[in-house]
């Protein structure tokens, strides 16, 4: 494994897990992690707990104002305001990682909730400090920049330094305790029956075929989140082979290179992944 990522420049941490079993395998599996885009699993989680406790209606409908916007992709992007339901926001949080939705759907179930879910899983090496405009606003903050515009054109060490790519100061996890809260969702461990269906059903709409996808066959269902911000690419998720073994892996990656497109690093999720897979299924 050290040589798979070595070969793609980059750190990696890995963990991968039977589901149904107690076979692993492990790189730096217990390290602490920068979690970037992937916090958004414990976000939608704690949606589908509040939703089968009838705590919030699925069809309740939020809008999305201009201030929930940073002209990235989905919702994040539109020209105009909109208003969307709770499980339409879900959908475009996990299925093309839609910062806009992200942000309204954890103002109405609250990231101390979410957090406080994390440590009734005993997942306690797993939090979040915020939403994405938390994230991204350290940022330009931490930079003196008015744009991401500007932040990108900054000197790559100062890029280095900020607090969105350092697990202490930023939504952090390890790779061991993403798989273990995966492997929970999927054996209805994680919260009501009815809760963690609708979690594998929406992480099952993910459109990125270009990182965990990639080291897998049409027949195998692959359920994941990405995760990406400068010097840091990650995806988290759950394969399923058509004899019923399921695998839970988490692959998180520091690659030496802050470019915005990394093919090598991208690839190098779904090579590493199969791999941990093929031992597993040995």
């Amino acid at each position: 494994m050290r040589e798979l990522f070595e070969a793609a420049d980059v750190e990696g941490f890995l963990h991968a897990r039977e589901i149904d079993g107690e076979r692993e395998v492990c790189h730096r599996a217990d390290d602490p992690v920068v979690l970037a885009s992937v916090f958004k699993i414990p976000i939608v989680l704690e949606y589908a707990r509040q939703a089968a406790a009838g705590l919030i209606s699925r069809t309740e409908r939020l809008p999305l104002t201009m201030e929930h916007r940073d002209g990235g992709i989905g919702t994040s992007g539109c020209a105009d305001e909109i208003e969307l339901s709770l499980r339409d926001l879900a959908h475009f949080m996990m299925s093309m990682s839609d910062n806009a939705a992200t942000d309204a759907l954890l103002e109405k179930v609250g990231v101390e909730r979410v957090n406080a879910t994390l440590a009734e899983l005993g997942l306690t090496r797993t939090h979040l400090i915020g939403d994405c405009r938390v994230l991204l606003g350290t940022v330009l903050t931490e930079l003196g920049a008015g744009s991401w515009e500007e932040a990108e054109q900054v000197d790559p060490e100062r890029l280095r330094a900020l607090s969105v790519l350092d697990p202490a100061r930023t939504s952090a996890s390890t790779p061991r305790e993403t798989t273990t809260m995966l492997a929970r969702i999927w054996r209805d461990e994680a919260g009501p029956a009815e809760a963690c269906a609708e979690v594998r059903q929406i992480m099952g709409r993910q459109i990125w075929p270009h990182r965990l996808s990639s080291g897998f066959g049409d027949d195998v269902r692959v359920s994941g989140k990405t995760g990406t911000i400068f010097g840091i690419r990650n995806e988290a998720g759950v394969v399923e082979y058509p004899d019923g073994r399921r695998y839970a892996v988490a692959v998180f990656l520091r690659p030496r290179s802050l470019g915005l497109r990394l093919p090598a690093a991208d690839a190098v999720i779904g090579a590493a992944a199969r791999r941990a897979v093929d031992e597993l299924r040995g």
